[in-house]
């Protein structure tokens, strides 16, 4: 028999613009079955109610994962963690044993490894252990590797293109991965950084940005190009961890005009760099508001899907409205992954 698991809040939001007083969702095994007033729930006796703000389960869609607690992610309320480079031996096992809802923390989509130049970022970055770099050398080697990553079922396909820190793809390179991935479905992803670089991806096909650019402050023409084409992961807080730095208040202007040109930003933290807290993480939250976000944009950016019958069984209760004060989104107190409680403050 399916379990099923009836929630009550002080208000919740489902969605884009939908805000519920007195809400109730109820979840059959690892579903949404119901979302909406409580009145017209259909009944439950097997119920759990506080007085949170529910919301879906938070999407991090950069994260690496093996360089924090996945148990203390999904505390955090993160019920869906991106995982953007790592070597491919060890994160897509865990990848599929996180699709489990028995596994103790969030739902892992793992991109694997980056496509970088020989030589290129990340092959020699502390924090990278060998295989989280795939060496390229021409095109026809760049689709290669996009195949043999293909065939993990990836999340995405990840490209360094950072010139501070060595060589970048040639062009040819860039655009034989983007082809390669696109004709098998897949988006591409990249990490760029040094003067150009942002230039370089929109012109070769790269779908996103890893990280929100931060070396340059972008012209114009530029980012309404970007907001038509693609999205940009935030990772504000990388720039700051409490401080403000050049760095931060670039890609906050970055990011500001790429969202009032109309482009879809996605909450990202980079966790595992630096002192980035595992869960929802109050600074990035900050900055996102900084770079003139509302609250209901912010949610958006953070929310795995809307809460509605059929969804996956996410969802995240804080402690304090966001719409009174984003702060909340800090204070998490209830979670719940696949129709499971994980966590239940008061």
């Amino acid at each position: 028999m399916t379990e099923r698991l009836l929630v009550r809040g002080a208000r919740a939001w489902l969605g884009p613009g939908r805000l519920v007083d007195e809400p109730a969702v109820l979840f059959e095994g690892s579903r949404v079955a119901y979302a909406g007033p409580a009145p017209t729930a259909p009944p439950e006796e097997n119920e759990v109610s506080g007085p949170w703000f529910l919301m879906p389960g938070a999407v991090d869609y950069h994260v690496h994962i093996r360089l924090s607690d996945p148990k203390a992610v999904l505390r955090g309320g993160v019920t869906v963690a991106r995982d953007l480079a790592w070597p491919a031996d060890e994160i897509f096992p865990l990848a599929d044993i996180s699709q489990a809802t028995e596994f103790d923390g969030p739902m892992v989509d793992a991109a694997g490894p980056m496509i970088t130049a020989a030589g290129g970022y990340p092959t020699r970055a502390p924090w990278a252990p060998p295989g989280t770099g795939v060496e390229v050398r021409g095109p026809e080697e760049a689709a290669a590797a996009v195949t043999r990553i293909a065939e993990q079922d990836p999340a995405a396909i990840k490209v360094a293109l950072n010139a501070e820190a060595g060589p970048t793809l040639t062009d040819a390179e860039l655009v034989a991965v983007c082809q390669a991935a696109h004709g098998r479905g897949l988006r591409v992803t990249a990490h760029v950084q040094g003067s150009g670089q942002t230039e370089r991806a929109a012109g070769s096909g790269v779908d996103e940005l890893a990280h929100c650019p931060w070396t340059e402050h972008l012209s114009d023409d530029l980012v309404h190009g970007l907001a038509r084409a693609m999205s940009m992961v935030s990772t504000l807080d990388i720039h700051s961890f409490g401080r403000r730095t050049l760095e931060l208040e670039i890609a906050i202007d970055n990011l500001a005009r790429f969202a009032a040109a109309g482009g879809r930003v996605r909450y990202g933290t980079d966790l595992g760099n630096g002192p980035i807290p595992p869960g929802i993480h109050a600074g990035e939250i900050v900055h996102l508001a900084a770079a003139g976000l509302t609250a209901d944009d912010v949610l958006g950016a953070l929310a795995r899907g809307p809460l509605r019958p059929g969804a996956p069984g996410d969802l995240v209760g804080l402690i304090g409205d966001p719409f009174e004060d984003l702060s909340a989104l800090g204070r998490v107190g209830l979670v719940i992954r696949g129709g499971r409680v994980r966590r239940a403050d008061r």
